[in-house]
Order: C-alpha cells, then structure tokens, then sequence
C-alpha cells in the first residue's frame, strides 16, 4: 500500500491551502507535518529536502515535490481532474492561474497592516466583481454544464470554490450580481467528498488568526 501524502507547512491556510483541498476532493487521505520554528525549516533545508528552499513541500509517490502549482498539476492529473485532452488542460491551466491571482491576494491579506486590511478588503471585491466572476459567470451562463470544462469536476472548480468560499467570509454577498456562480457554489459545495471536507473537523483550516502570522513569521522571517 503507498504512503499517505505528507504535506509541509505550517499549521495554516496559506499557499499549501489549494493541495489540501485538491487532496479531499479527490478522496485522497493525507498527512501534515506543521512548521512552527526555523529550525525545522532549516533542518529541510540542510537535508535537501527543499529544491528551492520554500514550502509548500509534499511527499508524494517517492517525490518531494516543490513549487504550488507544480504540485496541484501532479496531483490533479494523477486523479483524472486535470481534463482528458490538451485543450482541456489548457482551459483548465488558464482558468487556475487566472483564479490563484485573486487567490494570492487572499492568502496575503492577513499579514498587511491593520490600516490596510480593510482597503484592501475592497480591492479584493473590486477585483472580484469586475476582473474574475464575470468571466466564470460568462462560461457557466454560455456552457449550461455543472462544471467549468469538460462537464466534469477539475483543478479548475476547486481552486474557484475555495477561492469564493473564502472570499465569502469576507464579503458574504460577494455573489449577489452572479446567479450561475451561486448556484456553481452550491453544486461543487455538495458533491461527496468536498462536501465532508467543509464540514467540521476536516483538514480545511480555519481562517488565518494572529496565532497563524506570529507562526508564519517566526518560521520565514531573519
């Protein structure tokens, strides 16, 4: 029987965020070893355990693997969630970098100062509501399929779910002006195996408290 993946990085949301819930919703069983100090970090690094010296790492078939998006492409298409073709892919490709954009404002936000947390609260909306919903509103609207490409669960859906669900949590009527997101996020929300990741007592972290950036600092920061 294979090793479970073993993630590594603190005990937090952050960039390792996206691997976990692509790990659950491909029913996957996973392991965590969480960074709470420098020295495990650099005992990463001096084992050459690190390609590039940074977490997110996952332990994997054998592999250490670095780099987020190179791990969410190993495991998605290890799972049949990365599309059946090159087009496919590609959609999928785009759809994700265009997602991990917002996504990557998200995962900032908690370590800006308190002054700029809430303008930045509307930058994200703005964003949001201008740059990124319409064109997933636009695909969902002009495809009529319960998914983004292939009308089958992918990488794509996943990345887009977490990346709504915690912006809700800032902005909870973030959705009000797109009707086939609403009902997207409710779709993808209950199929199976996301379904009991969002449930309590899940590996899903809880959004990050000032106990998570005291953390985070402690382990990268000089």
């Amino acid at each position: 029987m294979a090793a479970r993946p073993k993630l590594h990085y603190p005990n937090g949301r952050g960039r390792m965020e996206s691997v976990r819930w692509l790990l659950a919703a491909a029913g996957v069983e996973f392991d965590e070893e969480f960074l709470e100090t420098k020295e495990q970090l650099q005992k990463l690094q001096d084992g050459n355990h690190l390609l590039f010296q940074q977490v997110p790492m996952v332990e994997i078939d054998g592999m250490k693997l670095v780099q987020t998006r190179s791990i969410l492409h190993y495991i998605a298409e290890k799972h049949n969630l990365f599309g059946r073709d090159l087009k496919e892919r590609t959609l999928i490709d785009m759809y994700v970098e265009g997602t991990l954009d917002l996504l990557e404002l998200i995962i900032m936000h908690p370590f800006l100062k308190p002054d700029d947390q809430q303008r930045e609260v509307v930058n994200m909306a703005q964003k949001a509501i201008i740059r990124y919903f319409p064109v997933f509103e636009k695909i969902l609207r002009g495809h009529g399929q319960s998914f983004l490409v292939g009308n089958q669960l992918s990488l794509a859906d996943i990345i887009l779910l977490q990346t709504i669900l915690a912006l809700e949590e800032k902005i909870p009527n973030i959705l009000s002006a797109f009707p086939f997101l609403q009902e997207y996020t409710v779709k993808i929300s209950n199929i199976p195996t996301i379904k009991r990741f969002l449930e309590p007592g899940s590996k899903k972290k809880p959004p990050p408290d000032e106990i998570y950036v005291r953390t985070v600092y402690n382990v990268f920061m000089p």
